[in-house]
């Protein structure tokens, strides 16, 4: 076999998130084939072979690139609704749309969401889909396709709901499958797609909604079935006072206590939010490391509140970060999100002690490749590691004037992207994606907004 070709990148600041943090102030960093073949202080070794590029990276900042660990890429078409709600009366308002998406909206909405994190430096993006209406057509294809022509590691998912209205829900009864239909589509979508192997660019999960929008057996079932398939499991946790009351009401416990009878704590599980969690459901989260999707925009977005992720950290819990669907965070971007989890936390009881600049970026890369089951492969800048990197432009009038390159990146403003790779395979040149056409989704996704908005409104 030929051997790999190399791209080396030299003469930048880089930030490792290894289990030292260990950094360079100036050095360089070698990509053979789809890994990261060394990396370290200076330049690069002289005499390397097969050199296919060389990339002078002055003025930059190379990190791993962002994982993003919870998203909804289909409420890209629902922007800007319902912006005064919180989280149960949002729901309540935007089910009955939602519920009428079909394949061509899901597919372009895919496209506009992983297009924005992307050209921001995500290089790992997942999607939790979990609306599935009759005759609606292969949603979970749709979504697959869009990641990869995109470029972006990904995972699906797979969502469902089986508990509507009618069943105490919020779901209108048409927008939920049956659970015996929900199980057996997300069964045949792990067959078809999931990839387990170390370079793996789609892996899929086994992903019920919600304590309020599924049933006790749709829970218990699907962390069974992901267990026998081997994959992992997603869902959304102690989001809201609101949810704590309805947990307590129908199942006479908190969400913690009820995911735990219903086998939904332990090393291969990540909830998102997790925002109402007291010490007792913190020291259950780290005893059966399961992990945490933390998405602050969206928190505040729906006044949910301020997850005790300085308390989780120190805890021991896994904890990622999340865009969360747009149509609760309308930006659709995780490099922002850095900021905003310092930001955030350090309003609650921990105040400046709650995160700093490199705990932020730690979220932001292995701690969601963490979340996401793939810490071994990515997350983190080390030799043998897949080549998921991202450089940030960090000697513009925005941030020339910051001496320290991570503090520069996590508390200034959003960096532009020079170059990001995915599995050694460049995605991203000067902010603009190289493999799919932005103008193009953008106008897509308007005319299937206003396609949608059409239809709801013909009821």
């Amino acid at each position: 076999m030929a051997a790999a070709q190399r791209i080396v990148i030299e003469n930048c600041s880089i930030a490792t998130v290894d289990a030292d943090d260990t950094e360079y102030a100036s050095g360089h960093l070698v990509i053979a084939g789809n890994r990261i073949e060394s990396l370290g202080a200076g330049r690069a070794p002289e005499g390397l072979e097969n050199v296919d590029r060389r990339i002078d990276a002055t003025g930059h900042l190379v990190t791993p690139g962002l994982v993003n660990t919870h998203h909804h890429y289909y409420q890209w078409i629902t922007r800007g609704l319902a912006t005064d709600h919180n989280l149960f009366n949002w729901l309540v308002a935007l089910y009955p749309t939602w519920a009428r998406i079909d394949e061509q909206m899901v597919y372009a909405a895919a496209q506009g969401s992983l297009a924005m994190m992307a050209r921001g430096g995500v290089t790992t993006a997942m999607d939790h889909h979990y609306v599935f209406p009759a005759g609606s057509g292969d949603l979970s294809g749709a979504i697959i396709r869009a990641a990869r022509e995109t470029g972006v590691r990904f995972t699906l998912a797979r969502g469902s709901m089986d508990r509507s209205e009618k069943d105490g829900g919020l779901p209108p009864d048409f927008a939920v499958e049956t659970l015996e239909g929900a199980l057996a589509a997300t069964e045949a979508t792990v067959k078809e797609h999931h990839d387990s192997s170390f370079d793996a660019m789609t892996q899929v999960a086994v992903a019920p909604c919600s304590p309020f929008s599924v049933s006790t057996e749709l829970l218990r079932e699907g962390a069974e079935l992901a267990r026998r398939l081997g994959v992992r499991l997603h869902t959304h946790g102690s989001e809201t006072v609101e949810e704590e009351q309805f947990c307590k009401e129908l199942f006479g416990m908190g969400p913690t206590d009820y995911f735990e009878s219903t086998g939904w704590l332990g090393e291969d599980v990540w909830m998102a939010h997790c925002v109402h969690m007291n010490d007792s459901d913190i020291a259950a989260f780290a005893r059966t490391k399961t992990g945490v999707a933390h998405c602050p925009s969206s928190n505040a977005r729906l006044a949910a509140g301020i997850a005790r992720v300085p308390d989780m950290l120190a805890a021991g819990v896994p904890v990622g970060l999340g865009v969360d669907g747009t149509a609760s965070n309308e930006s659709g971007e995780l490099h922002t999100e850095l900021r905003n989890a310092l930001l955030i936390n350090r309003l609650g009881a921990h105040r400046e002690a709650a995160l700093n600049a490199r705990q932020a970026l730690r979220l932001g890369t292995y701690g969601g490749a963490q979340v996401l089951g793939r810490a071994a492969e990515t997350g983190s800048l080390e030799a043998g590691k897949l080549a998921d990197l991202v450089l940030w432009k960090l000697d513009t009038l925005a941030h020339a004037s910051i001496a320290d390159p991570v503090t520069a990146l996590v508390f200034g403003a959003a960096a532009p992207v020079t170059a990001s790779f995915v599995n050694g395979r460049q995605i991203v040149e000067n902010s603009r994606l190289l493999h799919v056409d932005e103008d193009a989704i953008a106008r897509s996704t308007r005319e299937q907004a206003q396609r949608l908005t059409r239809i709801a409104a013909q009821g």
